[in-house]
């Protein structure tokens, strides 16, 4: 029996053994990692896994540029699970990241039916309107159209040489009846993910897409084809040091020495090792084993914590030489912020969750009817206790509404020992919801004449 768990970024129902997607799709937990001013995401365990955030962090301590992007899918209105993945931006944005920011129009249009002007109209009005109420800064975020931005179309044509139907089909479970739009999609959202690493949009730097665990399969198919499209190769040696190595590929063999019939070009081989030892000299190194024959080259004095800036080399000297020159890039991972009635959120089906336009009546109406972890009678509850774990009076707390690490914990404790009733839950979880949505609505308000200045023309 297979047992494996499928992750689809377009379907409603998604598992949330989050430990065992961490296993089967090799992702890293945050525990091992020193966290810079963690937010209350990090600290709850809410973002609970990553992939190379450790990149990124090492950036920051070097003080190196580094970037985070994520997406709107402009077919629907904002929700706090939407707010969830703003404040993880601002978050990077804080520690010193560009911030860019793509709105998927091209996607809905594919995926959703929505034309054009309808994604427009939607994004400016349910989400970009949003963003400077929650703190993001126009100057440093750029957020953009798909549909006017060709070189991420171009940059996804250009990748999707190294991938076919099959590779897709296993990622993202498309099969025959699947339209070739929606095959398409995926591309164009690689070239969104890699593309602020052009020349153009701040160069090569690390960049970070948070995200929930549904939207991995774009990562996983981002990563392997940035890989396979390096033209150097870079290990950390057995017996320590690094060991870099050529991937001859179509596109590339003459530029790496290598005559048409396969046979090596001793002279441009040559040319090539003595261009990257001269390279790798200026970040300090001087030692070298070289063995241009086979095409390796070996730094014996280089160590794990000289990767990224030998990378940053390699991948320098690729785009010299007419490579795309491109970083995997990092991601991190947070939990599904649970629905009203115990489920998914979902922008399609209003009274699952919190809006960022509802009003006082909506959010006592929703919160009033919300799942709750409480036992089905008073007597029973402050004998036996209540579940926070699948309380979402509680959850929502924990996810948004309270900072205070010590009161939720007390809120915890008193919910499971019965001392705080469901209701009272529910009390509190309204008065924080209420007297955080009406902060929000007052900062959009007042903040609406920024809007067009998160825009890239």
């Amino acid at each position: 029996m297979d047992e494996s768990i499928r992750i689809d970024p377009w379907s409603s129902s998604q598992s949330t053994d989050y430990q065992r997607i961490i296993d089967q799709f090799g992702l890293s937990s945050l525990e091992s990692l020193n966290i810079p001013s963690p937010s209350l995401l990090h600290r709850r365990n809410i973002v609970f896994a990553h992939r190379d955030l450790d990149v990124i962090l090492r950036a920051k301590s070097k003080q190196n540029s580094f970037g985070v992007l994520t997406g709107l899918m402009p077919s629907g209105r904002m929700h706090l699970g939407h707010k969830m993945v703003i404040d993880q931006v601002k978050w990077f944005q804080d520690l010193g990241a560009d911030v860019t920011i793509a709105v998927a129009d091209l996607e809905a249009h594919a995926t959703r039916g929505l034309s054009l002007q309808e994604c427009r109209k939607n994004a400016m009005e349910e989400y970009i309107s949003n963003y400077s109420a929650m703190g993001l800064n126009p100057e440093k975020t750029n957020i953009y159209f798909q549909s006017e931005r060709p070189i991420v179309q171009r940059l996804g044509f250009t990748l999707g040489k190294k991938t076919n139907l099959s590779e897709i089909e296993s990622i993202y479970g498309f099969n025959g009846e699947t339209n070739l739009a929606h095959i398409q999609a995926p591309l164009v959202q690689v070239g969104d993910i890699v593309h602020p690493m052009l020349d153009e949009y701040g160069g090569i730097r690390p960049i970070v897409v948070p995200v929930g665990i549904d939207q991995d399969p774009h990562l996983r198919l981002t990563r392997g084809l940035t890989s396979k499209s390096n033209w150097f190769n870079l290990k950390v040696g057995k017996d320590g040091g690094l060991s870099i190595s050529l991937s001859v590929q179509d596109e590339n063999s003459k530029m790496l020495g290598v005559f048409s019939d396969g046979k090596i070009d001793r002279k441009s081989r040559d040319n090539l090792f003595q261009n990257l030892v001269e390279m790798l000299k200026k970040i300090g190194f001087s030692d070298f084993i070289k063995n241009p024959k086979h095409g390796t080259l070996g730094i014996p004095s280089a160590t794990k914590l000289d990767y990224d800036d030998v990378k940053r080399v390699l991948l320098s000297l690729e785009r010299s030489m007419g490579g795309l020159g491109l970083l995997q890039p990092s991601s991190t991972y947070h939990k599904f912020a649970v629905g009203m009635n115990g489920d998914k959120m979902s922008s399609s089906k209003p009274n699952s969750t919190i809006f960022l336009t509802d009003q006082v009546k909506d959010i006592q109406k929703k919160i009033k009817s919300a799942f709750s972890g409480g036992k089905s009678t008073v007597e029973e509850h402050k004998r036996y206790g209540g579940n926070p774990d699948i309380d979402v009076a509680y959850q929502y707390l924990m996810y948004f509404f309270e900072e205070d690490d010590e009161y939720l914990r007390e809120l915890n404790e008193g919910y499971r020992s019965g001392k705080i009733l469901a209701g009272k839950m529910k009390e509190i979880c309204i008065e924080k919801a209420i007297s955080w949505m009406k902060t929000h609505q007052e900062l959009k308000q007042q903040n609406s004449h920024l809007v067009q200045e998160f825009l890239s023309y």
